[in-house]
């Protein structure tokens, strides 16, 4: 959406406050031995104390509320009781949601407990690509160049990037145009952020695969090639100077 009154940016504040607590008290709720489903149905309690509704679950019927990957999982992991949380796993949750017709977006990856797998320099990567990707982004800036800043750095940390999925548009809906903002340089793009809309921007930066690619459940994603993947993700409004980070207080630089 591009924001034109000042209601509306009240509204996506107001949902991006709610995704982002909802994300950073999940953070803090993880621990060893509890169940990505116990984890999943936390958020839910803490998105309704907002009185957001689930993005995926409204959209597209996801069977879960938020979606929570865990280890060879890159995203779209489905909550389950089977899957127990264990120290070291490298875990990614994904919380999106709708609060007053307006929809936000936002997401990070982080090692539980101990980094006995050694996850950490992989998520560490992720969050300051993402912080140098928001930090070039303004009015008239081409998408393709902030793609390509996202895949040279992770390309100088030994990383890749996943070529199939991206950032999004979003605000009166979960996906919207600016659709597929890639984490590479794709010269036949030539889209450029515009004053006013509202994006999602995502780090998508892997150990070994360059493609993601659906499991029989038909939800979760994993690599073509196997390895890790971490993701980080803020919805901001772009100006003509800084970006407006509606969900910073998610913590994920931190």
């Amino acid at each position: 959406m591009s924001i034109a009154k000042e209601f509306e940016l009240i509204g996506m504040k107001k949902v991006s406050e709610a995704v982002a607590c909802t994300l950073k008290e999940m953070t803090k709720f993880a621990q060893p031995g509890i169940t990505t489903r116990e984890l999943d149905e936390y958020g839910a309690k803490v998105l309704s104390d907002f009185g957001a509704n689930s993005a995926p679950f409204l959209t597209y019927g996801f069977p879960g509320w938020t979606c929570i990957s865990v280890n060879n999982e890159f995203c779209h992991g489905i909550p389950s009781d089977k899957r127990i949380l264990k120290e070291g796993d490298l875990v990614n949750i994904d919380v999106s949601a709708e609060l007053g017709g307006f929809w936000a977006d936002n997401g990070g990856s982080f090692v539980l407990g101990e980094d006995i797998h050694k996850h950490q320099e992989l998520v560490d990567a992720s969050k300051f690509i993402l912080k140098k990707a928001i930090d070039n982004i303004k009015d008239g800036v081409s998408i393709s160049d902030i793609g390509h800043i996202m895949e040279n750095e992770a390309k100088k940390r030994g990383y890749r990037v996943i070529k199939n999925l991206g950032g999004h548009g979003i605000g009166r809906s979960l996906h919207e145009k600016p659709d597929v903002l890639l984490n590479y340089k794709n010269r036949f793009d030539q889209r450029r952020f515009k004053k006013n809309s509202v994006v999602a921007i995502e780090t998508f930066i892997s150990t070994t695969s360059t493609y993601a690619d659906p499991l029989s459940d038909g939800w979760t994603l994993v690599g073509n090639k196997g390895g890790y993947m971490a993701q980080h993700e803020h919805t901001i409004v772009i100006t003509d100077k800084e970006p407006i980070i509606l969900t910073e207080m998610n913590g994920i630089w931190n």
